[in-house]
């Protein structure tokens, strides 16, 4: 059976995960890989453009170098990159006939989608890589990729998402995800004050160095890195996630002239995709208010959609300053919200609402709320 059709018998959604199938059915395969050196990416923001610029970074040193995202937005291949590309369909359908040999029938249909897809990347890193920039899905402690060794921690900005999983505080959340933590780690620029106190006390039961990239470069560098982000037109909190990643780059022995930097963004990621539409597949609260900090005083009409787990009463209460109006574009999904209830939350809300047909050119648009709405953005286009 081909990789995807496997996959597709998969489903993309849990309500309970099994913590201790991952960490076992590794133990059983560990001796046919050879595990690079890994970075593992742990957060709630930011972390597929950090890992991505870190990667590029490491890569620049003339190194092999892979990096594994969650989820994809128009193609599987998208998850896993091996110096500078996305993986072949090729390498994809080869490393799944291995793990199908490696794997009893058991524990290859017991593998969650997530689980078997981090397996999947590994046989092709490990055959490849000297690094591996690897990011956790929505969790830490328990996450698939947790159970790799790896020589350092990276932890992106700590919000609220997933609390039915992950703990319904900040400090609940923080803690699961700094419980994946095992060796020295960079410490991102927090917006919330608890995460720094719970990131100190996590390196002092584990004995080992946070480097906190606030104040991790001195000024001369902070300048440089400012002018350098300013240049490439990012946004404030793309231009903290290339601080983030130059930092762990920093810490792990390497360094970049950063006018000879040159690294393409993931997709969707605050992208400049037509000149008056901007895409973004963020999908919390947090997305939300670095939106609003990067359109300022522009006004925006928001195309939008999201699944009934997220706070969209909270997310749309925090766009409201920047929206002319809201957009409801479709989504094939299971868990996407009823429309009737969206529309009904945005008019409470004083928004407009209306239904999405195309992009007029004498109007500002921000396309937002998940991967599956940037997905049914870009798929509408193609189709036109």
């Amino acid at each position: 059976m081909s990789l995807f059709d496997f996959l597709a018998n998969k489903p993309l959604f849990y309500d309970v995960i099994d913590t201790k199938r991952m960490p076992k059915i590794y133990a059983s395969i560990t001796h046919h890989l050879k595990i690079p050196k890994i970075i593992q990416v742990v957060g709630t923001n930011g972390k597929g453009t950090t890992g991505r610029f870190l990667a590029h970074m490491l890569y620049q040193q003339g190194l092999h170098v892979g990096h594994y995202t969650s989820p994809h937005i128009m193609t599987f291949n998208e998850r896993i990159w091996v110096d500078g590309k996305d993986v072949s369909h090729f390498s994809l359908e080869n490393a799944h006939m291995q793990l199908m040999i490696w794997l009893s029938h058991e524990d290859s249909q017991s593998l969650s989608y997530f689980e078997y897809t981090t397996l999947l990347a590994m046989v092709i890193f490990s055959e490849h890589c000297d690094y591996v920039v690897l990011e956790a899905g929505m969790g830490g402690e328990y996450d698939a990729t947790t159970v790799f060794p790896k020589i350092l921690s990276l932890i992106t900005p700590i919000g609220y998402d997933h609390q039915a999983f992950l703990g319904n505080t900040i400090g609940a959340i923080t803690q699961t995800k700094l419980n994946s933590v095992t060796t020295n780690f960079v410490l991102a620029k927090q917006y919330e004050a608890e995460v720094y106190g719970l990131a100190l006390q996590k390196a002092c039961e584990i004995d080992k160095k946070i480097f906190y990239v606030d104040g991790f470069f001195d000024a001369k560098k902070e300048k440089e890195i400012d002018l350098f982000v300013l240049q490439h037109g990012y946004s404030s909190f793309l231009g903290e996630n290339f601080k983030a990643a130059l930092c762990a780059l920093t810490v792990l022995g390497y360094d970049i002239v950063l006018q000879n930097f040159d690294a393409p963004l993931l997709q969707g990621r605050c992208q400049r995709f037509l000149q008056n539409v901007t895409i973004d597949v963020g999908h919390n609260v947090m997305a939300a208010h670095a939106l609003v900090k990067h359109f300022g005083e522009k006004k925006v009409i928001l195309v939008y959609n999201c699944y009934s787990d997220k706070a969209y009463n909270e997310i749309l209460s925090v766009l409201k300053p920047i929206l002319l109006s809201l957009e409801i574009i479709a989504i094939e999904s299971p868990r996407a919200v009823n429309q009737e209830a969206l529309k009904e939350t945005a008019i409470a809300l004083g928004i407009k609402v209306d239904i999405f047909s195309d992009i007029k050119e004498d109007k500002e648009y921000l396309i937002f709320g998940s991967f599956s709405v940037v997905e049914a953005f870009l798929k509408g286009r193609c189709e036109k």
